[in-house]
């Protein structure tokens, strides 16, 4: 087959006339050849498995800014394209179930249902809860912080010169949340307040350099309304579920190793001594576009054991050894008691932050 008009040509890749320009202008797939006199655009069929790609990716929705990325990918190394692919569409449904959640928040909200009002509809279910940090046998000074209270969970771990108070700060800006904010507006009271904290992160920065990432500090924290918690996450702190004597982990790491594992071009066993570990993609540090933090609603059932922790005990304790601790402590304090001594044994080469809360009926 010769050259194809570019009529012929969106016939066969399937893409209309007007998205093939569309895709020349951007640099997405240009012709083979524009005639110097018509302006007419001619392919040829070489290039139809990269528009067929395009086409395809376009169905899944993806932007057109990474549709390049993944066709340059693609025509050297199409296994990877299609690692990068499926760690896109992972993305897509984690998003996707958040919005979910928080169209179902929104539906009780407005149909009247009362499960949603406030923490104190929950009549029957309380949190008893306990919180503790610890300096590590390593570190100079502890820029951890945690927090439990009858509504609020929260960790936060510091970096940089300022990373004490960066931690703090986020801790407590969220703490003015637990009795100020009801129902609808907690989402938005936590994305206002990482807001805040991430502004004033950028403003407060006592770096030589003056460069607002120099300090910072990761944030996870739940919040309860009604049934449900909503969850707000930078970094690579972590949120804990034990449920029906299962243990599973509710937030994403915004980390570099973590999107390698996403991608598929790293494991979980690797990732635990990759050098660039604790390399962060998400965080605190006055940067808006480092700063997007992750916001998902769950529902509470009595039961349900919640642990939020930093790196310092999850990279040290074990999965085993956490699952053990969870599904047999007598209480939020013991948990957390025996979680830190299980970091501190391993040689506490970090700070360590834990925060363990149990849903209890009356």
């Amino acid at each position: 087959m010769g050259e194809l008009t570019i009529g012929a040509f969106a016939r066969a890749s399937r893409l209309s006339p007007k998205a093939l320009r569309l895709y020349d202008e951007l640099g997405l797939l240009a012709p083979a050849r524009v005639d110097g006199t018509t302006g007419y655009r001619y392919y040829v069929e070489a290039q139809l498995p990269r528009a067929r790609l395009v086409a395809w990716l376009r169905r899944v929705g993806m932007p057109l800014a990474r549709i390049g990325e993944v066709c340059d990918l693609y025509e050297t190394d199409p296994p990877a394209a299609g690692l990068v692919i499926g760690a896109y569409w992972a993305r897509v449904e984690t998003e996707t179930a958040a919005r979910r959640d928080l169209v179902t928040f929104l539906v009780d909200q407005l149909s009247g249902n009362p499960a949603g009002e406030g923490v104190e509809q929950m009549s029957e279910m309380r949190m008893r809860y306990a919180a503790g940090t610890d300096r590590g046998l390593v570190r100079p000074v502890n820029q951890d912080t945690a927090y439990a209270g009858s509504r609020l969970l929260a960790v936060a771990d510091g970096f940089g010169a300022d990373g004490a108070r960066a931690s703090g700060a986020a801790v407590d800006a969220l703490v003015a949340l637990e009795e100020s904010v009801r129902g609808a507006d907690v989402l938005n009271g936590l994305a206002d307040a990482v807001d805040r904290v991430n502004r004033a992160n950028r403003e407060g920065s006592s770096g030589e350099s003056g460069d607002s990432g120099d300090s910072g500090t990761t944030l996870t924290a739940m919040l309860w309304t009604g049934s449900r918690l909503a969850l707000v996450h930078v970094g690579d702190t972590r949120a804990y579920l034990l449920r029906g004597g299962e243990v599973s982990r509710i937030t994403h790491d915004h980390t570099l190793v973590q999107s390698m594992i996403d991608a598929g071009s790293l494991t979980a066993e690797e990732a635990t001594s990759h050098p660039r570990r604790a390399l962060l993609l998400r965080a605190l540090d006055g940067s808006a576009d480092h700063a997007r933090p992750d916001l998902r609603l769950h529902d509470v059932v009595p039961g349900d054991r919640y642990l939020l922790c930093s790196d310092g005990l999850f990279t040290v304790v074990g999965p085993d050894d956490i699952r053990r601790v969870l599904g047999t402590a007598a209480d939020p304090a013991d948990a957390v008691s025996e979680l830190i001594a299980l970091a501190l044994a391993g040689g506490g080469p970090d700070n360590v932050a834990c925060a363990v809360a149990d849903a209890v009926t009356v």
